[in-house]
Parts: C-alpha cells; sequence; structure tokens
C-alpha cells in the first residue's frame, strides 16, 4: 500500500512539527508513505473563506490522481484503532492504488474536495486545531499499522 497525505501550509509549531516527523519515520518503515503540505491561503481576511478554500482545493487538487481519497471531516465516519486498521488493511488488498488522506486547513475543505472523497472520516466529535488532527492522524495510521502487522503497541 502506498500512503499518502496531503494538507495546506506547514505544521507552524514545533513540538508537532517533531511529532509529525516522528510518526511519518515509523510509518515509512513499514509503509511508502509520502506527506504533501500545499500552499496555504495566508494573509486573507476570514469573511473570504471561499476563496481561502478555493486557493487551498486547487493546491490540494495538483496532487490527487487516480487515488483512493480519504477526507477528515467532523462529521464523518467514526472508527475505533482496531475499526480503522481493518478498513486500511481492506484498502491496501482491494483498491490498488495510493491511498491519500487529504487534511483540510482550518476552515476545513471546499466542496469540490469532498465530493471527490471516495471515504469521508473523523477523527472524534470533539473539535481539534488542524495541526493537532494532522499529528492524530499520523498516530492512528501508524497505530492501524502496528495493529495489521501484529506488533505491539503501547495502549
Amino acid at each position: 500500500m502506498i500512503l499518502k497525505i496531503l494538507w495546506p501550509g506547514k505544521t507552524r509549531d514545533k513540538n508537532l512539527r517533531e511529532l509529525q516527523e516522528h510518526y511519518l519515520r515509523k510509518i515509512s518503515r513499514m509503509e511508502r508513505c509520502e506527506l504533501v503540505e500545499t500552499k496555504e491561503a495566508r494573509g486573507l481576511k476570514e469573511e473570504s473563506s471561499r476563496r481561502i478554500k478555493k486557493i487551498e482545493a486547487e493546491a490540494l487538487e495538483r496532487h490527487i490522481k487516480d487515488d483512493y481519497i480519504i477526507c477528515l471531516v467532523h462529521d464523518g465516519e467514526e472508527m475505533s484503532s482496531e475499526e480503522f486498521a481493518r478498513f486500511l488493511e481492506k484498502l491496501a488488498s482491494s483498491v490498488g492504488r495510493v491511498v491519500t488522506f487529504v487534511v483540510g486547513g482550518f476552515l476545513g475543505l471546499e466542496e469540490k474536495i469532498l465530493q471527490r472523497a471516495d471515504s469521508r472520516i473523523s477523527l472524534s466529535k470533539l473539535t481539534f486545531s488542524h495541526e493537532l488532527a494532522r499529528i492524530m492522524l499520523l498516530e492512528q495510521i501508524y497505530r492501524s499499522l502496528t495493529i495489521i502487522k501484529g506488533m505491539k503497541y503501547a495502549k
């Protein structure tokens, strides 16, 4: 399975960036994984939320080919870690193409990206910053891969 993770902008918080790199290294030891940080719409006022989402969506779309697209959204399907592992394992054996996770910026994802999604998942009903959601996604991907491969992982 080839994994790709897309999101607009770089993770600015140094501590979160270190965690991000930590999990990316761990994931890459088990599966091929690429992180793509696309253009982030900056310097626009919140009144321009449509414009911000459009700019970020255009940048994200440049990196989406014939991928299996999983968008992270607040109203997506919630899964336990074991369910998420089974979900990824099923994709690995049946999809035959790159599995791409798309995380939105602080305003979320534009509708045209959501319409392209093959799946929509939610990390929790709770609200998290988009930077923290990135770390949580990476940790859950790593946890799922350890479950799939039968490795021990601290609970």
